[in-house]
């Protein structure tokens, strides 16, 4: 039995070190903290230490740092023959489109209306809406959008500092929508230096993609460059892009060189 306790914070008291997180022998194993409110100066020193925000209504606000972490090296990223297909389809359609930030707040709506694997009901509340809507305005939280035929049909929305990306929540409205929409992120990071996408804990869909788990020693190594380095110039996706995952951009999106 474990006889670690959970500290409790209010809003004026820094996140505890990421070791004080519960232990694998407790009930909750990787909860660091409860307690304060979600707010994006917090949410800025909670993520730079790898630590994010997930709770239910009617809870505390549960500060996280499990261990170990699940992450999407995106050199790794495993694409199915058949999401392959579907990529190529989508590229040389031109009433398909991936958009990043066109609709940051209906991404975390309909996010929130998808529960996450193994579970029931969402942990995207509506104080986490607000937290994270704010912060996105900060630039620091960004929604990656498939389109079809001008309507949102999926997405994700994460949290980019520096050269590290935090995977927060996925939906789809079509069939593969999120599945795009997280191709076309790996494209983004790979052309923009960021090696790593935290998927934060252990699921089988991510897995299917190449996800896996690292000690959260190596996971905060890593933080401790990526988080120094400079961001993206720019948020936007462009269809050369798909290049990074071996898929050709339309035709009408070559330059000369490239179609000769």
């Amino acid at each position: 039995m474990s006889t670690q306790t959970l500290l409790w914070i209010d809003d004026h008291t820094p996140l505890p070190p990421t070791r004080r997180a519960l232990g694998p022998d407790s009930e909750a194993p990787g909860l660091l903290a409860a307690g304060g409110r979600v707010t994006p100066a917090r949410l800025e020193e909670a993520y730079r230490h790898g630590v994010f925000p997930w709770y239910s209504p009617g809870q505390p606000v549960l500060w996280w740092s499990p261990d170990p972490r699940m992450v999407l090296h995106v050199a790794d990223f495993r694409l199915s023959h058949s999401l392959r297909k579907t990529l190529r389809r989508f590229v040389r359609d031109p009433a398909c489109e991936i958009r990043i930030d066109s609709a940051f707040a209906a991404v975390m709506q309909a996010c929130a209306s998808v529960p996450r694997e193994g579970q029931h009901g969402t942990w995207i509340v509506p104080e986490l809406l607000q937290a994270y809507g704010a912060w996105h305005a900060l630039g620091r939280v960004h929604s990656v959008e498939t389109w079809i035929g001008g309507e949102l049909v999926g997405g994700l929305y994460g949290v980019g500092i520096g050269r590290m990306f935090y995977g927060e929540s996925m939906f789809a409205f079509r069939t593969d929508a999120s599945k795009i929409a997280l191709a076309a992120l790996v494209a983004f990071c790979r052309a923009h230096g960021i090696g790593l996408i935290d998927c934060q804990q252990h699921t089988r869909h991510l897995a299917s993609f190449g996800a896996q788990e690292i000690p959260r020693p190596a996971f905060e190594a890593h933080l401790a460059y990526a988080l120094a380095a400079p961001a993206p110039p720019t948020w936007a996706y462009h269809s050369g892009l798909w290049a990074q995952l071996g898929i050709g951009a339309p035709a009408s999106d070559r330059s000369p060189s490239q179609t000769a």
